[in-house]
C-alpha cells in the first residue's frame, strides 16, 4: 500500500502523509476513540478531492473527512484515509448581502466567518461552544446547533446549498429545485442492469439515481408511517439521530437535499462548497440573569419559566464545573457573578436595542421566578462582562478534565435531547440511574433546548469501566426513548451512538438509513462505520483495559498533575489550541501560521501520550532516558516522531493558561527533550544556547571584539551560519560594562533622603527608619546584566527615585536558556543554588523583583517543580514573594506609596505588547496599571499573541521563517501602523528584539517608559 500511496501523492497538489507521527496525531479527535488511519491528506483543490475518491474506489478504502477534529462521538476516527480540509480549503468565496447568503469552503471557522461578515451587518447564527475553531464543514456534518439554537436554529435551518463530490467522483450541487427541475432529477434514465457505479466521473447519472431512489423511498406510505412513529416527537427541537428522513419527508416539494446532508457526518458526499443563509446582526445590548438554585431540578423547573420569556439562550452550569473554576488561572477571575455555593446556575440571556429594554426583560423574569419560589439569587450581568460568564459555560468539558485520577468525564450520554417540558423528569430518572451505578457526573449546557451535557466519570482503563461505558449508554437510550427524545441532539452518532440507532428508531427505519447510505455510497468509501454499520461502541477506545500504566522517573516533579502521563491525558481533544489569531489569545502561535494539526498543542499532547503509553519504564542505558520502540512495533511511536511534532512548540506557555485543562506542553516538551538528549546526546547549538550566560560573561571581558563581530552584518552572517542561526537575524550586543559592575562601582550620595537632589542619575540613601519597608532585592538576570544594561540602570534609578533601596543579592543566572532547550538537570542545579542563596532573605516585606519576565517568572513557574524535594518548601516560599518589577510598582501604587504627582503630565499614547510567559503565569494588568500612572499616559494593549521570537526559537535557521510569520499575524502590522510619537512597550527582551527585526521600531521596557516620565 505504501507504493500506492506514494503514487497518489504525486497526483496531489496538496500533501499526503503516512508516517508514524502524522498517523498517530490523527488517530483521535475530541472523543474517547483511537484508531490508526491508513494515511492523512491535506487537499488543496477540488481536483485533489476527486483523486482521493478515485483512489478510494480503486483500493476499496474509506475516506474520513475531517475539519477541526472537535467531534465528540468519534466521527473522524477510523482506519481509512483521513482527508483534512482545515489547512487549505478555507476560502470565503462570495457574499450576497442583499440576499443574505455567503458561499464558503468547508474549512472556514465559524467565528472567523462572522468577523468577516460583521461589516455587512450579517452573521451566521448556529454556534457551538467550539465556535472559535469549529469549521463550517464539520458543523454541516453534525448539524450543529449551539448556544442560541432556541432562536437561531441548527445548521440544517440555514443550509442553502452544497457542492461537492459523490462516491463515483462526479461533482454535484444540491439546492432548492423548481417543480420542473425536481421532476427531471427524479427521472431515472438508467437500465438497472448497467453497472452505473463505474460510469466516468462527472456524469450526472448517480445524482439522478439518488433523486429517483429517495423519492421512491420517501413516497412509500408504509415508510412514512414508520418515520412518523419512530423519530423523536416533534417538540424535541434537537434531533440528530441517523439521517434526517423526517425533515425530508415534511419539507416542501422541491426543498433542498441539504436537509439530508446536514447531520450525515460525511457519509453521503464530500463537501467542497457550502452556501449559508445569514441573519441580521442581533441587537447590541445584552444581559444575562444568573439564576442560582439549590438543586438541578430547581434549575430545570426555573428553565420552564425562563422559556416563557422568549430568551436568546437558557444554559445550565452545575456545581461540579463551577468548583473547577476556583483557583484556575484563566477562569477564577470569571467567578464574580457567583453568590454562595449554588448546586446549579441557569444562565438566561436577553438581547435588545437599549439597556433599558433588556433590563425590563431581566426584571420580568426575576419577578416570575421569585413568585414561583425558584432560585435564591439572581445577579444580572450586562454588556461585555457577559462574555466572561459564557466563557465559564463554554469551558465546561475542558474544566472537568482537571479531575484527578483515572475516572474521567466521558462523552457518552452528553448529547441526549428531550422536550423542554420533559427535561426535569428525564434528568431526575437519569440521576437515579447514574447514582445507582455509583457514578459521579456533571451536567451543563442547553437546558433551553431540552439537552443537558451529562458527563459521567468512568475509568476506561479497566475492563469494568469499559463494560460500564456501554451499559450506561444502553440504559440511557431506553430512558430517552421512553420520553420520545433523540439519542443525539447536535454531537452526532459517530462511533459512539451508531450501534444504538436500530434500538432508537426501530429496525425498519434503520433499514431505511442503510438504503440511503447504499443509494449514495454503495461501497462505503465515505466515512464507513458511522451512522450505519457501526462497530460496538466500546471498541477502539483510547485506553486499552488492563494495560499497565508506566511509572517514569522525571526531572520535573509531576506530582501536582499526578504523573507526566496523566498530564498528557488531560487533553480532551477539544481543540482550543486550533483557534486563529482572529480570535485572540496566545495558544498556539505556530499553528496560527501553519494551520497544520501537527503544530497544535493537542497534537503534541496526543503523540507524547502515545509514546509514554508504549515506552519502556525500565532503567535506560543513559541516565534518566526513557526507551521506546524506534518506529512503532506494537503501535508505539519512537522518539523521532515525538521530536518531529514538538519541533514548532515555542514553549510560549499559552497552553498553561488558555487550555481549559491546563495541559502545559512547554513543561512536557522540556522534560521530553531532556530524555531525548540523554538518549541521543546534546547538539552543539543546544549547548551554546544553554550556556548563554557563560558565553556572555566571557565576551564581557572585552565587549568591543564581540560587538565588532556581531555588529558587522557580514561577520555576523558568517558566524550565524556556523552555529545554525539564521543569517538575517540580528543578535543583541554587549554593553561596555555589566549591570552588576555598574551597581558595585556607584558612589552613593550621602544625604538625607528627603533632602536628596532630584537628578535622576544620583542615588539617595534612605533614613534607617525607612529601610525595612523600602528595601527590595533585584534579580540581575543574565539578559539584563549583559545585553540590556541600560534598562537595568533605569530600573534601579527609577526605584531609587521612588523611594526604594535596591540591593542586588548573590545569585546565579535564571536557568531560562537551559530550560528552553530541555537541559533540565543543568537548570535544576541553577534553581537549587538560587533557592539556597535567596530563600532566607526574600519575604513579603523584602521581595525579589525582576526585569526580564521569562527569567524572574522562572521562580514562580518552573522552580517549585524543578528543585529537589528537600528544597520544595523553600522554593514555594520564594515563588510567593517573587514579582516582576511591573507587579511590584503596581502593588506600591495600590498601597499609595507611589503617586502620579512624581511624573510628567505630558500626554502620550503607549501601545503594549505582552510577554507570553507573563500572560500565562502572571498578568498584563500590573504593567498597564504601572504605565498608566502618569496622568495623561493612555495605555492600549496590542491584541497580539506570541511575538514569534520565543527566546532562541526565532534565531534558529529552521524556525526563522515561522518566527517572522507569527510576528506578521498581528504584532508587526499593528506596530507599523503607529505614528512615531506612539511609544511601543514590550517587557520581554526577545519581544523587543523581534519588533526591531520585524518593523525597525524600537520598543521600550515599561521601566524605561516610566523612568522617562519622571519629573
Amino acid at each position: 500500500m505504501q507504493a500506492k500511496l506514494a503514487e497518489l501523492a504525486k497526483k496531489l497538489t496538496g500533501e499526503l502523509y503516512w508516517d508514524a507521527a502524522m498517523r498517530t496525531i490523527y488517530a483521535t479527535d475530541a472523543s474517547v476513540y483511537r484508531e490508526m488511519p491508513l494515511a492523512v491528506a491535506h487537499p488543496k483543490t477540488n481536483g485533489d478531492i476527486r483523486q482521493l475518491i478515485l483512489f478510494a474506489n480503486q483500493n476499496r478504502i474509506t475516506l474520513i473527512p475531517r475539519a477541526g477534529g472537535t467531534s465528540l462521538a468519534g466521527q473522524v476516527v477510523g482506519s481509512g484515509l483521513v482527508v483534512d480540509i482545515s489547512k487549505y480549503m478555507t476560502g470565503i468565496l462570495e457574499v450576497n448581502a442583499g440576499e443574505h447568503w455567503v458561499r464558503v469552503q468547508p474549512g472556514v471557522i465559524r467565528d472567523d466567518l462572522n468577523l468577516f461578515l460583521k461589516p455587512y451587518g450579517l452573521f451566521f447564527g448556529p454556534e457551538t461552544s467550539t465556535a472559535n475553531r469549529a469549521m463550517i464543514g464539520g458543523m454541516v456534518g453534525n448539524n450543529s446547533c449551539g448556544l442560541h439554537s432556541i432562536v437561531w436554529g441548527s445548521v440544517r435551518d440555514h443550509l442553502v446549498s452544497v457542492k461537492g463530490f459523490l462516491s463515483n467522483g462526479s461533482e454535484v450541487e444540491f439546492r432548492d429545485l423548481t417543480t420542473e427541475e425536481l421532476a427531471q432529477k427524479r427521472h431515472d434514465p438508467l437500465d438497472l442492469g448497467v453497472n452505473w457505479f463505474e460510469q466516468i466521473p462527472g456524469s450526472e447519472k448517480l445524482e439522478h439515481r439518488i433523486y429517483h431512489k429517495l423519492d421512491k423511498l420517501l413516497s412509500d406510505p408504509e415508510n412514512q408511517r414508520h418515520i412518523r412513529e419512530n423519530f423523536a416527537k416533534p417538540s424535541v427541537t434537537r434531533r440528530n439521530t441517523g439521517y434526517a428522513l423526517d425533515a425530508m419527508m415534511t419539507a416542501p416539494e422541491g426543498a433542498s437535499m441539504c436537509k439530508l446532508i446536514a447531520g450525515s457526518e460525511g457519509t453521503l458526499m464530500f463537501l467542497t462548497e457550502i452556501t449559508l443563509n445569514l441573519l441580521p446582526l442581533p441587537p447590541e445590548q445584552t444581559a444575562i440573569v444568573c439564576i442560582h438554585t439549590h438543586t438541578i431540578d430547581e434549575a430545570l423547573r426555573a428553565n420552564r419559566i425562563a422559556m416563557r420569556h422568549q430568551p436568546m439562550a437558557s444554559e445550565l452550569v452545575d456545581k461540579y464545573i463551577l468548583d473547577f473554576t476556583k483557583g484556575h488561572h484563566e477562569y477564577d477571575k470569571n467567578r464574580f457573578f457567583i453568590e454562595g455555593d449554588p448546586k446549579a446556575i441557569l444562565i438566561v440571556e436577553f438581547l435588545a436595542d437599549t439597556v433599558e429594554a433588556v433590563a425590563v426583560q431581566t426584571q420580568a423574569l426575576v419577578a416570575d421566578l421569585k413568585q414561583a419560589g425558584l432560585g435564591y439569587a439572581f445577579p444580572t450581568v450586562f454588556g461585555a462582562q457577559t462574555k466572561l460568564v459564557w466563557d465559564v459555560r463554554k469551558a465546561g468539558l475542558g474544566l472537568i478534565r482537571n479531575l484527578p485520577g483515572n475516572a474521567q468525564p466521558v462523552n457518552l450520554i452528553e448529547d441526549c435531547a428531550v422536550a423542554v417540558e420533559d427535561l426535569p423528569d428525564y434528568i431526575a430518572e437519569l440521576e437515579i440511574l447514574l447514582k445507582g451505578k455509583g457514578l459521579h457526573y456533571s451536567m451543563y449546557a442547553h437546558a433551553g433546548a431540552g439537552e443537558l451535557h451529562v458527563e459521567p466519570m468512568i475509568n476506561l482503563k479497566t475492563s469494568e469501566g469499559n463494560a460500564l461505558f456501554r451499559e450506561v449508554l444502553a440504559e440511557t437510550a431506553a430512558l430517552v426513548k421512553k420520553y420520545g427524545g433523540s439519542l443525539s441532539g447536535e454531537h452526532g452518532d459517530g462511533r459512539l451512538r451508531g450501534e444504538f440507532i436500530p434500538f432508537m428508531v426501530g429496525e425498519k427505519v434503520y433499514q431505511l438509513f442503510k438504503e440511503v447510505k447504499h443509494i449514495f455510497d454503495p461501497d462505503g468509501i465515505f466515512n464507513a462505520g458511522k451512522i450505519t454499520g457501526t462497530p460496538p461502541m466500546n471498541q477502539h477506545l483510547r485506553y486499552v483495559p488492563g494495560r499497565p500504566t508506566p511509572d517514569f522517573q522525571t526531572v520535573f516533579s509531576f506530582e501536582k498533575q499526578e504523573s507526566i502521563l496523566r498530564l498528557t491525558e488531560k487533553c480532551s481533544g477539544s481543540g482550543d489550541c486550533r483557534k486563529t489569531h482572529l480570535s485572540g489569545g496566545t495558544m498556539c502561535p505556530s499553528y496560527m501560521v501553519t494551520r497544520d494539526e501537527k503544530d497544535t498543542t493537542r497534537a503534541r499532547a496526543n503523540i507524547l501520550r502515545e509514546w509514554l503509553t508504549t515506552a519502556s519504564p525500565q532503567p535506560p542505558p543513559r541516565e534518566g532516558a526513557l526507551k521506546a520502540s524506534p518506529s512503532g512495533a506494537g503501535g508505539a511511536v519512537g522518539m523521532a516522531a515525538v521530536k518531529q511534532v514538538m519541533d514548532l512548540c515555542l514553549s510560549c506557555k499559552g497552553c498553561k493558561s488558555e487550555c481549559p485543562s491546563n495541559v502545559d506542553v512547554a513543561k512536557l516538551k522540556a522534560e521530553f527533550m531532556q530524555h531525548h538528549h540523554d538518549a541521543h546526546g546534546v547538539p552543539l547549538r543546544t549547548r551554546l544556547i544553554a550556556n548563554f550566560s557563560a558565553q556572555m560573561r566571557l565576551a564581557s571581558v572585552f565587549p568591543p571584539v564581540y560587538n565588532l563581530i556581531f555588529g558587522t552584518p557580514v561577520l555576523r552572517r558568517i558566524v550565524s551560519r556556523m552555529v545554525g542561526f539564521h543569517p538575517d537575524r540580528t543578535l543583541p550586543l554587549l554593553d561596555k560594562t555589566t549591570l552588576r559592575k555598574w551597581q558595585e562601582n556607584r558612589i552613593p550620595v550621602r544625604e538625607d533622603f528627603k533632602n536628596s537632589i532630584s537628578r535622576k542619575d544620583q542615588t539617595p540613601t534612605l533614613p534607617e527608619s525607612e529601610n525595612k519597608r523600602k528595601t527590595v532585592y533585584l534579580f540581575c538576570d543574565e539578559f539584563t546584566n549583559y545585553n540590556d544594561v541600560e534598562i537595568g540602570r533605569k530600573a534601579i534609578l527609577l526605584l531609587e527615585r521612588l523611594g526604594y533601596q535596591v540591593i542586588i543579592p548573590k545569585h546565579e543566572e535564571s536557568g531560562r536558556a537551559a530550560l528552553s532547550k530541555g537541559l533540565l538537570r543543568k537548570a535544576r542545579k541553577i534553581a537549587e543554588q538560587n533557592v539556597a542563596h535567596l530563600a532566607e532573605i526574600i519575604s513579603g516585606e523584602t521581595p525579589l523583583i525582576g526585569i526580564e519576565p521569562s527569567a524572574i517568572l522562572s521562580f514562580r513557574d518552573e522552580y517549585p517543580e524543578l528543585v529537589g524535594r528537600e528544597l520544595s518548601a523553600a522554593a514555594h516560599k520564594l515563588a510567593a514573594n517573587t514579582l516582576m518589577v511591573d507587579e511590584f510598582i503596581a502593588r506600591e501604587i495600590e498601597r499609595g506609596h507611589i503617586s502620579p504627582k512624581q511624573f510628567t503630565r505630558e500626554k502620550r499614547l503607549v501601545k503594549l505588547h505582552g510577554h507570553c510567559q507573563q500572560k500565562a503565569v502572571a498578568s498584563l494588568v500590573p504593567t498597564k496599571r504601572m504605565l498608566s500612572l502618569p496622568e495623561n499616559y493612555s495605555v492600549e494593549l496590542i491584541p497580539s499573541g506570541c511575538c514569534g521570537m520565543a527566546g532562541s526559537f526565532g534565531y534558529e535557521k529552521e524556525h526563522y521563517e515561522v518566527s517572522m510569520k507569527i510576528g506578521e499575524l498581528v504584532l508587526f502590522p499593528t506596530v507599523r501602523q503607529q505614528p512615531e510619537e506612539v511609544i511601543i512597550a514590550a517587557p520581554g527582551t526577545s519581544c523587543r528584539h523581534q519588533i526591531h527585526d520585524g518593523t525597525g521600531r524600537r520598543a521600550l521596557h515599561p521601566v524605561e517608559i516610566l523612568y522617562g516620565a519622571l519629573l
